[in-house]
């Protein structure tokens, strides 16, 4: 029976790797990987035979098409990416898309996603919350900065290393110097470190040492400070300390 399996990876430490996920590589027809060489190595250390086709975002376009006539003819097919959960951040979003209006059976098995642990980790309001993913490079940033300095849900976003100080210093720009912070790097692997405080102290901090591997940023929402209401007696107390 044809049905897409989406299936998360580990984000850094193999033993996050699900039973469940090993037996569906297992079983399926076929693999889309984002990267076959990355993935070819998580494959051999579960002793995963299962033949890989590369699927990513300079392909998917083109091979959506085929891939669902594949599953319309009776396939079962798993989408991975190099690490965590497909379509968040990664490819799998037009495929998933394109199933769903074929009808064609699509599950999404549970399992690593680098930013949960570090809205968890950070020690921020994790009621409410807001995943914006990499923020635009040029075009439309300080559109997006301008919007998010409003926002009062605590905010996740996705940094390269290289723009990681640039991005801290616009925190202050547009948030200010004493907005909240959590740097999370290399998350479950030997070298995880965990950077809070405000704007202003985690700059500083990764000013002075070179930010490296794969980063998650959490940032605290606005704080929205409302003026106390005057209740009746005060209002009628002020009333007659006028009269008097």
């Amino acid at each position: 029976m044809s049905k897409l399996y989406i299936v998360p990876t580990p984000i850094g430490n193999l033993e996050d790797m699900t039973f469940r996920a090993i037996r569906i590589l297992k079983e399926v027809d076929l693999i889309l990987a984002e990267d076959t060489r990355t993935s070819g190595k998580l494959l051999k250390h579960f002793e995963i035979g299962t033949h890989m086709h590369s699927h990513h975002m300079h392909n998917e376009h083109k091979t959506t098409e085929n891939l669902i006539a594949r599953l319309k003819a009776g396939e079962t097919i798993a989408l991975i990416s190099d690490a965590g959960t497909p379509a968040i951040s990664d490819p799998g979003f037009l495929l998933t898309r394109a199933c769903v209006e074929n009808k064609i059976e699509v599950e999404c098995l549970p399992g690593a996603t680098a930013f949960v642990p570090a809205l968890v980790n950070s020690g921020l309001p994790n009621d409410k919350f807001i995943f914006e993913g990499f923020l635009p490079d040029k075009k439309g940033r300080q559109t997006r900065f301008l919007a998010l300095a409003e926002e009062t849900r605590t905010m996740i976003l996705y940094v390269s290393p290289h723009k990681l100080v640039k991005t801290l210093a616009e925190f202050i720009q547009y948030f200010g110097e004493d907005r909240q912070v959590c740097v999370s790097r290399e998350l479950s692997k030997l070298h995880e470190e965990n950077v809070r405080g405000t704007a202003k102290e985690v700059l500083t901090h990764f000013e002075k040492t070179a930010p490296r591997g794969e980063i998650v940023v959490v940032v605290a929402g606005k704080t929205i400070i409302k003026e106390p209401k005057k209740s009746k007696f005060s209002k009628d107390q002020e009333e007659e300390e006028e009269e008097d």
